[in-house]
């Protein structure tokens, strides 16, 4: 077998596996939205990923695939649909194309000084973008359904907004935090180098930090998210005067001092060891 055939074949069986774990991670939401759409455990990380290690084109080809899976999973979807035109939209923008998009973070390979960096640039553009696929099918196919008819468009980005902005933060997040510790740069995934060669104690103090801190972005989300809904289920934006800001500050003031501390502790060990 050929060197060529053993990297293609590397290729197809990673990017098999990295469509599992992003169909299985979409299934974990963190929080649920009544008329579609939910903030999920990083489901699209890795599709990123894919297209960050092997290019735009291989990324789009592995990202449509992942759409099609969507699709499946949100058949049910299509019977809300009054016709063969609104029938085609939600294909394409709820499904198609706005995990289509994800394949160009294959344009983000190498914009800035480090992989953490594109790879958040690459979430942030990449989860917009399928926001406003979301947007586009909320004002129009979804108009007089499950969004009010006058208004639509307003409606629609304050509705598709309450998921995706949290969906995207997450992304950001889990993007950073896994690029301090993997590098896919490389033709294979391998351990990222640490600066100043960590000890294994610091390493582990510095991902309890980052942890610490996902842990409590995360915890704000669900606490905040859920309000944003009447006892109907429909988008309640005056809902955020009576979120537990108070409960939500303490969290983020917890997981600040928390991941402070433990960085604290972290750098403290590596200076001991140099």
């Amino acid at each position: 077998m050929s060197k060529q055939t053993n990297r293609t074949a590397y290729r197809l069986t990673e990017s098999a596996i990295m469509l599992a774990f992003a169909a299985v991670l979409s299934v974990i939401k963190i929080v649920d939205m009544p008329y579609g759409g939910s903030v999920t455990a990083f489901s699209m990380l890795p599709l990123i990923i894919i297209a960050y290690r092997y290019g735009t084109r291989w990324g789009l080809v592995t990202a449509a695939t992942y759409g099609l899976i969507q699709m499946l999973l949100g058949m049910d979807n299509l019977s809300y649909a009054t016709g063969f035109v609104p029938v085609v939209m939600i294909i394409l923008f709820d499904y198609l194309v706005a995990f289509l998009v994800l394949g160009l973070a294959g344009l983000f390979r190498r914009p800035g000084p480090s992989q953490g960096t594109s790879l958040a640039l690459a979430a942030i553009v990449t989860g917009v973008l399928r926001y406003l696929c979301h947007v586009l099918t909320g004002c129009t196919v979804w108009a007089g359904l499950s969004v009010p008819t006058a208004q639509a468009a307003i409606y629609s980005f304050s509705y598709n907004a309450t998921y995706m902005i949290p969906e995207i933060i997450i992304l950001v997040l889990g993007a950073v935090y896994l690029s301090r510790f993997l590098s896919f740069e490389g033709s294979t995934v391998t351990r990222a180098e640490v600066r100043h060669s960590i000890s294994g104690g610091a390493l582990a103090v510095s991902i309890l930090a980052k942890s610490v801190a996902l842990v409590a972005a995360v915890w704000i989300v669900v606490l905040v998210a859920p309000v944003m809904q009447n006892p109907d289920g429909e988008l309640f934006l005056n809902g955020l005067a009576s979120a537990p800001w108070g409960k939500a500050g303490i969290i983020a003031a917890c997981g600040a001092v928390g991941w402070l501390a433990l960085e604290g502790i972290s750098r403290a060990i590596r200076r001991k060891d140099q």
